[in-house]
């Protein structure tokens, strides 16, 4: 190494000692784990001393320190598993949280300091030749006048991550049998512009937060706002623990709800996702951030590269994802949702056939594809099968996901019309067999023929696919487990074999298979397609989707249309909540009331107040309570819709799939009605 590259990194008196300079040596860095989550990995490895280990790691590749121990056996220290490498040209990451208006002041200032250290080491010089890689060796460093090579993290399986500077023309000295390497990127982050950013942040206080700058992600990228709030917080995750306190919510004015949504939508990016994205966000001249439209900029440049790495999404009202986000959904963010519904053809496991099989697994055999695909495909289907519904009747026509729901639909039958996609059916009910040996006579002898032969016994009849299950060490087998492939499901004897043998509880995906191909789903994608509502009419206001049937309830009781209208919703509706039933029908305030009270006088509805209704007004009977995420309504209504109460007499259990359209249904509960059967 020349003496002049020597000079520029020596931050101490001699090679071997400690550093003259550097605040960051203050900090205790014991908790700079959580400030850096969602960009480093195996965060359990992370012990104090990391920002030391990374700075020695720096000041061994350039000479300006000595390991007290032998050459080779003793090194810098490891500074986590390794991950930090990646921050090598992508240090713009952890300069853009540090500068972020809502990183918690604990949080910042363990991230200036590891800024202030970066910027005293190798790894913010641009001209540095670096590189970083896996490599089998048991040596943490090794250094001679061509370079330095350094162990960077934790060994597994004998492999470990390692970084090395080139000093000479020749290659470096090698700590082993170098498996991958790579140059490093190189991004915003020289040590120039990382100074500036510290002093700027500690002189001015955190960049200002821009509302305009997340609208503007938004729009760019079909992200949800939640989303793109913690993304321009430095793609904040909820391994970001603890996750979003008060003050950095109301910062980026999320509520708790959105804050996870918003965390769950991001979720499936990587660490190095996080960082190559972050990167080269923040602007040349790190002062920009404090012009009024500093976090514009970063906006805009993260949007370019979301789209590059991405692609662009089509753009849903914010209403309509704050609608979804009040769905709870346990699979999905609402983004994500949504964008299953506007581009579908994106999706995993739609954008082309999904070939799956069953291989063996550490607690017995799983259903597995090439690349995983059947994990977001089943999110896919158990979150978006049973809120088709929910889309139809409570979305107006003109919004983008209602208006998808055909395309998505006619999507997912042609997945299910492959012939190699295997999907789970759950367990045998009770009786139908406890092990393979017992389900013989109903599916035959033929076993189950995949990739690789299973641990346990198997039988396959074209259909169905069932597989024993596995003994625990206290000697308790598991039930057996069942697959199907919906390409050859319908009503033959093969098919009233799997249906009755898994009947009941457990039924997996057959019943969401069912509904979207059964006669239900189809008339309501003819209901959207057929554009039988007004571009922001609501399929549940009955006034607009079943008005001659309005008309003759009005003229029945002797009403006028708008009480109509609403009775026709209280009888039918699971939530006709004030602000749902005003949503629906565009009314005000008052001219609900007046609805309401024309029911009331006339004995049809009653006024009361009851826990988590949402209205004032109620059909006459019994009432079954529900705790949330659960809806509380009338009993005859529970009836009408096919809901059963759980074994408490409450309604613990999700809505049933529909067996009719919002007209048909309307018009279902108003002949019973007619025939003496409504509710008394």
């Amino acid at each position: 190494m020349s003496d002049d590259l020597a000079m520029v990194y020596s931050t101490g008196e001699d090679g071997g000692g400690p550093m003259a300079t550097g605040g960051w040596t203050a900090v205790d860095d014991r908790r700079l784990v959580p400030a850096l989550g969602g960009l480093i990995d195996g965060t359990g490895m992370w012990r104090t001393g990391v920002l030391a280990s990374i700075e020695r790691t720096g000041r061994y590749l350039t000479g300006t320190w000595d390991p007290p121990g032998p050459e080779g056996e003793d090194g810098p220290g490891i500074a986590g598993e390794g991950s930090w490498v990646r921050f090598i040209g992508r240090i713009g990451a952890v300069a853009l949280r540090a500068a972020a208006a809502s990183t918690r002041p604990e949080r910042r200032e363990r991230l200036l300091a590891m800024l202030e250290m970066w910027a005293e080491s190798p790894f913010a010089d641009p001209e540095a030749r670096l590189r970083t890689g896996i490599v089998v060796t048991e040596r943490l460093a090794v250094r001679d006048e061509r370079g330095a090579a350094v162990s960077a993290g934790w060994s597994h399986e004998g492999r470990r991550r390692f970084v090395e500077l080139r000093t000479g023309d020749a290659e470096p000295p090698s700590l082993g049998t170098v498996e991958e390497v790579r140059d490093v990127p190189r991004g915003w982050g020289s040590a120039e512009q990382l100074r500036r950013l510290v002093a700027l942040v500690r002189e001015r206080g955190p960049a200002p937060w821009h509302r305009e700058a997340v609208e503007l992600l938004r729009e760019r990228t079909g992200m949800g706002r939640p989303a793109a709030s913690l993304a321009l917080a430095g793609l904040l995750t909820r391994g970001y623990v603890p996750f979003l306190d008060a003050d950095e919510r109301a910062t980026l004015r999320l509520k708790v709800a959105e804050a996870e949504d918003g965390g769950s939508e991001l979720a499936r990016l990587t660490s190095l996702d996080r960082l190559e994205l972050l990167a080269d966000v923040l602007p040349e001249d790190p002062a920009e951030l404090w012009e009024p439209d500093g976090m514009l900029g970063v906006a805009e440049r993260l949007a370019e590269a979301w789209q590059t790495r991405y692609g662009p999404r089509t753009v849903v009202p914010e209403r309509t994802l704050k609608a979804v986000v009040e769905l709870q959904l346990l699979r999905l963010s609402a983004a994500e949702f949504c964008a299953a519904f506007t581009d579908p053809a994106a999706g995993p496991g739609l954008s082309a056939p999904l070939d799956t099989w069953i291989k063996n697994g550490e607690h017995g055999p799983l259903l597995t594809d090439a690349r995983w695909d059947i994990v977001r495909f089943e999110d896919l289907l158990h979150s978006v099968v049973p809120r088709l519904s929910w889309v139809y009747a409570e979305l107006p026509a003109g919004d983008p996901v209602r208006e998808g729901l055909p395309g998505l639909v006619r999507l997912l039958l042609e997945r299910l019309d492959h012939p190699g996609l295997l999907l789970r059916a759950g367990h045998p009910g009770a009786g139908s067999g406890r092990t393979v040996a017992e389900l013989h006579e109903r599916f035959g002898f033929r076993p189950y023929a995949g990739p690789e032969r299973l641990d346990v016994a198997s039988i396959d009849d074209g259909l169905t696919v069932i597989t024993d299950g596995t003994v625990d060490r206290r000697g308790h087998r598991s039930p057996p487990r069942v697959y199907f492939r919906p390409a050859f499901y319908g009503d033959d004897e093969r098919s009233q074999a799997l249906a009755a043998t898994t009947s009941g509880f457990g039924r997996e995906d057959i019943p969401l298979v069912e509904w979207v191909r059964g006669p239900v789903c189809a008339r309501i994608v003819e209901r959207i397609e057929g554009a039988s509502l007004p571009v922001g009419a609501y399929e549940s206001d009955p006034a607009v989707s079943a008005p001659d049937l309005v008309a003759r309830v009005a003229d029945t009781l002797g009403i006028d249309g708008d009480a109509a209208a609403l009775y026709l919703q209280l009888l039918a509706l699971p939530a006709p909540t004030d602000r749902n039933v005003r949503t629906w029908n565009g009314w005000k305030t008052a001219r609900h009331q007046k609805a309401a009270t024309v029911l009331v006088e006339r004995g049809l509805v009653t006024e009361d107040k009851r826990p988590r209704a949402g209205r004032q007004v109620f059909l006459p009977g019994e009432w079954i309570h529900a705790k949330k995420p659960y809806q509380p309504m009338e009993a005859w209504k529970a009836e009408l819709i096919g809901l059963r109460r759980s074994y408490n007499r409450r309604l613990e259990n999700p809505l049933p799939l529909p067996t009719r359209t919002l007209p048909e249904l309307f018009a279902h509960a108003w002949s019973l009605v007619e025939n003496g059967e409504g509710p008394l």
